[in-house]
């Protein structure tokens, strides 16, 4: 999403300049692997000209399919951000590390890479799928593991300590 400063600097003294587009973000599920799918995001909103600095205030919504962290299945996960960048025509502005000021390099300023940021900034450590077809369909068992839960857990005795266990009775039928 790239905007002259012309323009937003045309009309800076009466309203701020404002934007509403629909922005393909579709490469952000080659760059993290949790993303599944996720298409383009609608991107919203206005920019500010003060002085040397040009303040972007806008909104990205939008919707990624990530997995199911039970079962591994597709779950949409919409998603609203709020979003609040600033560039700048002043290098001393962006001389401090700290700053998240962004130097203006042109007569174009490139929202894209930020939207994309933005984005991976959101993205949750884990979902969890409400489908029930989904659940019952998931698999509890596979090789070498099992899924056990807190109502069902059973006291099994690892094969290992079989042996051990039969010394054990040995010893209390003695007593």
């Amino acid at each position: 999403m790239k905007i002259p400063i012309a323009h937003i600097k045309k009309n800076a003294d009466n309203v701020p300049f404002k934007f509403d587009e629909q922005v393909d973000v579709s490469e952000l599920k080659t760059m993290n692997n949790d993303i599944r799918e996720i298409n383009s995001v609608h991107v919203y909103g206005t920019a500010d000209d003060q002085g040397n600095d040009i303040i972007f205030s806008f909104s990205i919504d939008g919707e990624m399919v990530l997995p199911c962290a039970r079962t591994l299945a597709d779950v949409p996960y919409p998603f609203a951000i709020n979003a609040l960048e600033i560039f700048s025509e002043s290098p001393y502005d962006i001389d401090d590390e700290d700053n998240d000021i962004h130097p203006i390099e042109g007569e174009v300023l490139d929202l894209t890479p930020l939207i994309k940021e933005n984005i991976l900034l959101e993205v949750p450590y884990r979902v969890f799928s409400d489908d029930e077809e989904v659940i019952s369909q998931a698999s509890f068992e596979g090789e070498g593991w099992e899924f056990i839960s807190e109502g069902k857990r059973e006291k099994k005795t690892d094969p290992r300590m079989k042996k051990l266990e039969s010394l054990l009775k040995d010893k209390d039928k003695e007593e």
